[in-house]
């Protein structure tokens, strides 16, 4: 790997020229990390052999059925053209990257959206050793997921604390972009705890300007100690590839979402029972309240965790279980990373004061149902629930929408909000379910998909 000294130091590089023979030092909050020397340059080679066997390639494949053109779906023409009633899915091969964590145990992490519908994983490993991998499990909501091997000398990445780092400080990136084979690539972390993007359900990603493309999807993120920070799982770029702009889901999400794939098989997200927003600056001043960090609480759910512990509307979380609440997402993150049944310390500023509250992790309200062809044929193969409470957006998430089925083919998606029927508001499953009942042969359902308002008519 060859590093240009103008990005890593432009100050010392005539220093460097004098004084050869003497160690290269980053001056970054990994100060003590000397750099070897090759030929008198700096060089990060022996860094990177420590961390490439640890990297691995990850090739799927999956079956994807194929959207029915609307003559077919004409029964004379299908007899006409002797063709089947419903085509054969498509086989489809894809490519991505993974991080052996557990070398004695075989497991490794990547993205969901790598393995996600996948009938066949096989892992190759920098030696070329091929093993086909089972899936422990995944979390679509935060995109990480678990696989096994049975194999043996694995070398596994010690994971590392993605809270320690800071914004300037180097990182590298292992993967395999285009399918092109294990690619490493350097840079800084640009920013930290970003979200907002709509990339996932739970966002707190680690912003990086080291070249991120596709393939590299649940590749290592790696600090200069040789330690895992971050899952690499999303770009920005006008044509899907490399501009500067890549984000790492932390590895303080990441553990929390492994452990309890080892355990469970999934992830049993908890909530307590609030709609929050964040403190902004304007807010705060109304509100009296000398800081500008933390969760305002708009509103309780009855029945809820938060409501037993004595939670009130106009509550603003400042800590939980002693760690400052840094916004609305901040507090989200960390409460749905926690495990049903644990306890939990809150404190927030009521009246001017400060009041400590103690809740326990509960269940989400998730009520799901499948659309029946009683209820309205135009939704048959989507999957409707109730949205978190701490969602933005109100209404009935559709869950999973079937490719061909006459939901998609009705224009709706997997995430929708369903915010409205014939412009009365529904607030959860039973709401949506009596509306459609009692609606017309054309029905008009009002959309939220990511930051755009949609309107679709199913019949």
């Amino acid at each position: 790997m060859t590093v240009r000294i103008s990005r890593l130091l432009p100050a010392v590089a005539s220093a460097i020229a004098l004084y050869a023979f003497t160690p290269f030092t980053l001056p970054s909050s990994a100060a003590d990390i000397t750099v070897p020397m090759n030929n008198g340059m700096p060089t990060l080679a022996p860094l990177v052999e420590r961390v490439t066997p640890a990297v691995v390639n990850v090739a799927v494949k999956s079956k994807l059925d194929m959207e029915d053109n609307p003559l077919f779906k004409d029964p004379k023409f299908r007899r006409f053209f002797d063709l089947p009633d419903k085509l054969p899915p498509q086989e489809r091969s894809s490519v991505g990257s993974g991080v052996i964590i557990d070398g004695k145990k075989g497991y490794i992490l990547t993205n969901h959206h790598v393995i996600d519908e996948a009938t066949d994983i096989v892992i190759t490993l920098k030696d070329k050793r091929t093993f086909t991998a089972k899936v422990i499990g995944g979390d679509k909501d935060t995109d990480i997921a678990l696989l096994q091997v049975d194999a043996q000398d694995l070398t596994s990445l010690p994971m590392g604390d993605a809270t320690s780092m800071r914004v300037g400080d180097y990182v590298l990136a292992v993967g395999n972009p285009f399918g092109l084979g294990q690619t490493v690539t350097s840079g800084i972390v640009s920013a930290l705890g970003r979200s907002g993007l709509a990339i996932e359900g739970y966002e707190d990603f680690i912003q990086t300007d080291a070249s991120i493309n596709p393939g590299n999807s649940g590749g290592a993120l790696v600090n200069l100690k040789g330690e895992l920070i971050g899952i690499n799982t999303a770009i920005i770029g006008p044509a899907g590839g490399n501009v500067g702009v890549g984000f790492a889901v932390p590895t303080t999400m990441v553990k929390s979402v492994m452990n309890q794939l080892i355990a469970y098989g999934e992830v049993r997200r908890g909530q307590i029972g609030v709609q929050i927003s964040d403190l902004t600056p304007e807010l705060a001043k109304n509100l009296g309240i000398d800081r500008t960090e933390g969760a305002l609480i708009g509103a309780v759910v009855k029945g809820s965790p938060a409501e037993a512990a004595g939670l009130k509307a106009g509550d603003v979380a400042i800590e939980l279980d002693g760690k400052p609440v840094r916004s609305n997402t901040d507090l989200r993150n960390r409460i749905g990373m926690m495990t049903l049944g644990t306890t939990v310390s809150l404190t927030v500023i009521r009246n001017g004061g400060k009041k400590d509250f103690k809740l326990t992790i509960g269940k989400p309200p998730q009520q799901t149902v499948e659309a029946k062809a009683d209820d309205r044929p135009a939704l048959m193969g989507a999957t409707f629930s109730n949205t978190d409470p701490a969602d933005k957006n109100k209404g009935v998430k559709v869950s999973n929408v079937e490719r061909g089925s006459p939901a998609f083919q009705s224009n709706l998606r997997p995430g929708d909000i369903i915010v409205s029927v014939n412009r009365k508001p529904v607030g959860n499953v039973d709401e949506f379910t009596e509306a459609m009942k009692n609606s017309e042969r054309q029905t008009a359902l009002f959309i939220k998909r990511g930051g755009e308002d949609i309107l679709v008519i199913v019949q």
